[in-house]
C-alpha cells in the first residue's frame, strides 16, 4: 500500500512538475517594439511602438538661440515664432511627417523611438513678413510615457551673412 501511494505522489508530481515548467512568461515578442521583452515566451499584446507614439498632437517648448541679422540689426526669437503645438503625422515606413504651422518637416524614427531629421530646405516667416528658405537638421528621441526631446539647427543666409540658430525642443502629449 505504501508502495502505490509513494508511486500515486511521485506521478502527482511529476505531471505538477512538467505543467508548472511549461508556464510561458507573457510579454511582448516583436523585436521592432519599444517594449520587446527577450525572455517572453507568450505574446500578450504589450507591444508598443515607436512609430505609433510619434503620430498626434505634442505640446512643445522651445528653448532656441536668437538670431541677430547685422544689416538691419534685427533679432529673431525662433522661441517666439514656433508653435505651442505641432502635429506629427507618418507614411507607414518609419518616416514621419512634422507640421509646424503648415510647413513640413520631415524625419525617420527606429524602433527605440530616434528620431533623425536630415538637412532639409523650408519656407519659413522668421518675423520679417518674407518668407525665406531655412534648412533644418538634427535629430530627437520620444519616450513611452509620451515625452520627447528634438535637438534642431536652423540655418539660412541673409543678404550673404550666413546665419544659424540651435534649438532644444521639448516635447510632451
Amino acid at each position: 500500500m505504501k508502495t502505490n501511494i509513494k508511486i500515486i505522489l511521485f506521478s502527482i508530481c511529476t505531471i505538477l512538475l512538467i505543467f508548472t515548467s511549461c508556464t510561458k512568461e507573457p510579454g511582448c515578442m516583436d523585436p521592432n517594439s519599444m517594449t520587446y521583452n527577450s525572455e517572453a515566451q507568450k505574446d500578450d499584446g504589450s507591444c508598443i511602438y515607436a512609430y505609433d507614439i510619434a503620430q498626434g498632437i505634442w505640446n512643445i517648448t522651445p528653448n532656441c538661440d536668437d538670431i541677430t541679422i547685422p544689416i538691419v540689426n534685427i533679432t529673431i526669437s525662433l522661441n517666439d515664432q514656433l508653435p505651442e503645438s505641432i502635429e506629427v503625422q507618418g507614411d507607414g515606413d518609419n518616416q514621419l511627417f512634422i507640421d509646424i504651422d503648415g510647413t513640413q518637416v520631415s524625419g525617420d524614427i527606429d524602433k527605440d523611438g530616434n528620431i533623425t531629421v536630415e538637412n532639409q530646405t523650408v519656407s519659413l516667416d522668421p518675423g520679417l513678413g518674407v518668407p525665406i528658405p531655412v534648412n533644418i537638421e538634427g535629430d530627437g528621441k520620444i519616450e513611452l510615457d509620451n515625452t520627447g526631446q528634438m535637438n534642431l539647427t536652423y540655418s539660412f543666409d541673409f543678404q550673404g551673412f550666413p546665419l544659424s540658430s540651435s534649438c532644444s525642443i521639448t516635447l510632451s502629449k
